[in-house]
């Protein structure tokens, strides 16, 4: 029995921005535009070099399945926070937006619970270092058969390709998903991600009903600069395709159909969030049975909506959005 709409498996962070210059960068050696994984210590430092920060709970899947959850859809959220002040924070947090948090914190935990440092350059443009801590540690014991189960739609995270656990989490959630109805998919993450697991992804993806990426990860995943190539070896593996290219139209697959959404350029504020609340409003529109066209048009406000604040959930009534466009 459905029990979630939508159910997210990923990386449960809690994401501290701040605004800073290039000279700032440059100056703690954080490579621009990019996600970096740190260690504990690195994390600290440049924690304490932060002015004015915000804090809330973040992670790519997350802040999806927040975003979906703020469409109305009934929705669950399965990561790994520590028994400790930030893994409560963020606990109560997904809980706010009503998403389930499905796991209580854990007790006794050796690993603190993760965080990301978010600083947002005044292009727009954001540079992440992150530190994982105990998110690396979710496997399978920690996604029940009956949580993957009950969802008729169930989002994987790529970034937790990085352990063998990890993986053998997605396959064990993804086929009991899909043995009880439901759709089961993946978000490619970071193509930095894709090379280290190229392997493991490809066979991943024949397993899935619909993946999830950007220009880069698609090229990464099928070691082509050629994204037309990439896509069409890509639509062979698995039965819907989408591809994000910032700025420019989104290429949806689907057998033999081919989809191009057109984009409406925007100056951003923050790019933090784009591409997973594109991908919130693309599922809601599949979740509730809206043709390709109108699913990626939906992914696309919902992507213009979070890049004009800061921050990577909506702000906005992102349905409202969908309504005053006749898409609802």
């Amino acid at each position: 029995m459905t029990k979630y709409q939508a159910v997210g498996i990923g990386n449960a962070v809690v994401d501290v921005i701040t605004r800073c210059d290039d000279a700032f960068l440059t100056q703690m050696n954080i490579e621009k535009g990019v996600m970096t994984l740190i260690e504990q210590d690195r994390g600290e430092a440049l924690y304490d070099a932060m002015d004015n920060r915000t804090q809330m709970p973040g992670g790519s899947v997350a802040n999806t399945i927040a975003g979906l959850g703020a469409l109305g859809l009934s929705t669950g959220f399965v990561g790994r926070v520590s028994d400790d002040d930030l893994g409560h924070y963020y606990a109560n947090a997904m809980t706010e937006v009503g998403t389930e948090f499905v796991n209580a914190p854990v007790a006794g935990g050796e690993l603190p619970t993760s965080r990301s440092m978010i600083f947002v350059s005044p292009d727009g443009e954001r540079s992440m270092s992150t530190y994982l801590g105990i998110s690396t540690e979710l496997g399978p014991n920690d996604i029940a058969d009956e949580v993957a189960g009950a969802a008729g739609l169930l989002l994987l995270e790529g970034y937790l390709f990085d352990k063998p656990k990890g993986k053998a989490a997605f396959i064990a959630a993804s086929r009991a998903c899909r043995a009880a109805g439901g759709m089961a998919g993946i978000s490619l993450s970071d193509p930095f991600c894709v090379d280290r697991h190229r392997d493991d992804f490809r066979k991943l993806v024949t397993e899935l009903d619909y993946v999830i990426g950007n220009e880069h990860e698609w090229r990464s995943l099928y070691e082509t600069d050629d994204l037309g190539a990439a896509l069409e070896e890509a639509a062979r593996d698995s039965a819907l395709i989408v591809c994000t290219r910032s700025g420019h139209d989104v290429a949806i697959h689907k057998g033999d159909t081919n989809v191009q959404v057109p984009v409406d350029r925007i100056a951003p504020l923050d790019t933090t969030g784009a591409g997973d609340q594109f991908a919130a409003g693309f599922l809601y529109g599949l979740v509730t049975g809206k043709p390709l066209e109108i699913a990626g048009r939906m992914g696309c406000i919902a992507a213009a909506e979070v890049i004009g604040h800061y921050g990577a959930r909506p702000e906005a009534d992102v349905w409202a959005l969908f309504k005053a466009e006749g898409l609802v």
